[in-house]
C-alpha cells in the first residue's frame, strides 16, 4: 500500500479510543470559540461579505451568516475565523495548527451530508492525527527545526488541506479509495508561505480557510470521479519531494498509526498570540508576581530558541514598536512588555492586544529596553516545548524567571475550567449566555448528536 492509501485506510476505519475522543471534543470547541472571537475583525467581515455575495447552495453554516452557504464557503469562512486570532492550537514538535483547518472542514462536509455527529467526530479525529503526522513527517530531527519552515512555508494549511481532504471524504462517504484519490487531490491544493509571519500582512490569516475550502473541494471531485495518484506523498514528482527536497521521516507518518496518537501533543494555546512567545509571557508573569515594576525595569532579555528569533525578534526595530494589534502577537518585546503591564483571564487575553496598546507610548518605552537572543538552553529543549529565560535587571539588582514548558500541552495541561474559561471569553464577545450554553453542550456530546447542524446553529450570524 502507499503512503496515501495507508492513511486512507486509517480514517476509513479509526476507531479513537474514549480519551482521544475527550479531546477532540474539547479542540472542536476551542476552535469554534476562537472562530467567534474573530467575527469582529475587518479581515472576518471580508470574507463573511465575499461568501454572502458568492451565494450557492444553503448547504452548511458559516459564522457570521443567517443563511446557510454552499459547504466550500462555509468551510473557508470558519476556517479563516479559526486562524485569524493566532489563538488556534499547535502540535508540537511539527508547530503546525492542527484544528483551524481541519474542524471547518469537517463540520462543513458533516453539514453538507447529514452526516451524525459519532461519524463526525471520527472523521476530526482522523484529520487531526493525519495533519499532525505530516507535519513529523517534515521535522529535521537532527537540527530540531521544522523543514517546511525551513523553506518559507506554511505546515499548517499546506498539511492541513491534505488532512482535512481525508476528513471532508469520510463525511461525504467515501470509502478507502475515495479517502486516498480526495487526499491525492488535495496535494495539488496544498499552499502557504509563511513570510505574513516575519515581515506582516494578514493573508496569513485567510491560509486555514483556504485549506479547509480546497478539502472539501478535493472531496467533493473525488465523489465526482476525479482521482488522484496513489504515490501523491512519496512519487518521485510527489508531495514529500516537491515540499522536503525528498528528505522525509517515514516513520512519523505511519508507524503506531491508530496506536500511538500524536493528537495527545496537540496543545491549548492559552494566550492570543504566536505560540512561540508563551513562555515569555509565563515568566514575564512570574516576575510581576514577585513585585517588579515597569518602572523600576532598566533592561530586559529575552532568551529563547534560536530558530524562533526571526518570527518574534526580527526586525528588532520592528518588534518594539508594532502598528497593531495584529503584529503585537508576533513580537516578543510586545508579549513581555503586556505581561508585565497588563493582563487578565488566563494571563493575557485578546483586550490585550489591540492597536491602541501596540501603539502605546508607556508601551514602546518599555519595548525600547527588551532585547530578544538565542539561548543555548532554549535549543537544547526546542522545539518540543518553546521554552524561554527571561532576565530582567532593575535598579534593585537582577531576577531571571526559566520556563521550560508550555501551559496547554501534556506536561501543564489546561484543566477543563479554563478551557471553558478560555471558550466563554471568546465566544461571549458577540453570543450570548443561551448560545455559548448550547455549543458547549453540543460539543460536550458531540458523537450522541443526530444532526451536525445542533453545532454550530446557534451562531448563526453572530456579529
Amino acid at each position: 500500500m502507499t503512503f496515501v492509501e495507508q492513511l486512507a485506510a486509517f480514517a476509513d476505519g479509526i476507531r479513537p479510543p474514549e480519551h482521544i475522543r475527550t479531546i477532540v471534543r474539547q479542540h472542536t470547541l476551542d476552535t469554534i470559540g476562537v472562530a467567534l472571537a474573530a467575527v469582529r475583525l475587518d479581515t472576518s467581515r471580508a470574507v463573511v461579505d465575499i461568501a454572502e455575495r458568492r451565494g450557492g447552495a444553503p448547504e452548511a453554516r458559516a459564522i457570521g451568516l443567517e443563511a446557510k452557504v454552499p459547504a466550500t464557503s462555509a468551510a473557508f469562512v470558519n476556517g479563516v475565523l479559526a486562524h485569524s486570532l493566532d489563538y488556534d492550537d499547535t502540535h508540537l514538535p511539527s508547530i503546525l495548527h492542527p484544528s483551524a483547518s481541519v474542524v471547518p472542514a469537517a463540520l462543513a462536509a458533516a453539514e453538507q451530508a447529514g452526516a451524525h455527529g459519532a461519524r463526525t467526530l471520527d472523521a476530526v479525529a482522523a484529520g487531526l492525527e493525519i495533519c499532525a503526522r505530516l507535519g513529523m513527517a517534515g521535522y529535521d530531527r537532527y537540527n530540531g527545526q521544522s523543514t517546511y519552515f525551513e523553506r518559507g512555508q506554511h505546515a499548517t494549511s499546506i498539511c492541513g488541506a491534505i488532512a482535512g481532504a481525508a476528513a471532508a471524504a469520510k463525511l461525504l462517504g467515501l470509502d478507502a479509495r475515495g479517502i486516498a484519490d480526495a487526499m491525492g487531490i488535495a496535494v495539488s491544493m496544498a499552499a502557504g508561505v509563511i513570510e505574513a509571519n516575519r515581515a506582516g500582512g494578514t493573508v496569513k490569516r485567510t491560509h486555514c480557510g483556504i485549506a479547509a475550502r480546497s478539502a472539501v473541494d478535493a472531496a467533493e471531485l473525488a465523489r465526482a470521479g476525479i482521482t488522484g495518484p496513489p504515490t501523491a506523498l512519496e512519487g518521485r514528482f510527489g508531495f514529500f519531494s516537491a515540499y522536503l527536497y525528498g528528505q522525509y521521516d517515514r516513520d512519523a507518518l505511519l508507524d503506531g498509526l491508530g496506536e500511538r496518537w500524536e493528537i495527545e501533543r496537540i496543545f491549548f494555546k492559552p494566550y492570543p498570540a504566536n505560540h512561540f512567545t508563551h513562555a515569555g509571557i509565563d515568566a514575564a508573569l512570574a516576575v510581576r508576581a514577585r513585585g517588579v515594576r515597569p518602572n523600576h525595569i532598566e533592561h530586559i532579555r529575552l532568551g529563547v530558541a534560536r530558530p524562533t528569533v526571526r518570527t518574534i525578534g526580527q526586525p528588532i526595530e520592528a518588534k518594539r514598536a508594532p502598528e497593531t494589534g495584529y503584529q503585537a502577537q508576533f513580537s516578543g518585546p510586545f508579549t513581555i512588555a503586556a505581561a508585565l503591564c497588563a493582563g487578565s483571564g488566563l494571563g493575557l487575553g485578546l483586550d490585550d492586544f489591540t492597536d491602541d496598546l501596540a501603539r502605546d507610548p508607556a508601551m514602546r518605552t518599555l519595548m525600547q529596553k527588551i532585547t530578544v537572543e538565542p539561548d543555548p538552553w532554549c535549543d537544547a529543549i526546542y522545539p518540543n516545548q518553546f521554552p524561554a529565560v527571561l532576565t530582567v535587571r532593575t535598579s534593585d539588582g537582577e531576577i531571571t524567571e526559566r520556563i521550560a514548558a508550555n501551559r496547554g500541552g501534556p506536561d501543564r495541561p489546561l484543566t477543563d475550567d479554563e478551557i471553558a474559561t478560555k471558550f466563554r471569553d471568546n465566544a461571549g464577545r458577540v453570543l450570548g449566555d443561551e448560545a455559548m450554553q448550547q455549543i458547549e453542550q453540543a460539543c460536550a456530546r458531540l458523537d450522541r448528536l443526530e444532526a451536525i447542524d445542533d453545532v454550530l446553529a446557534p451562531a448563526a450570524g453572530a456579529k
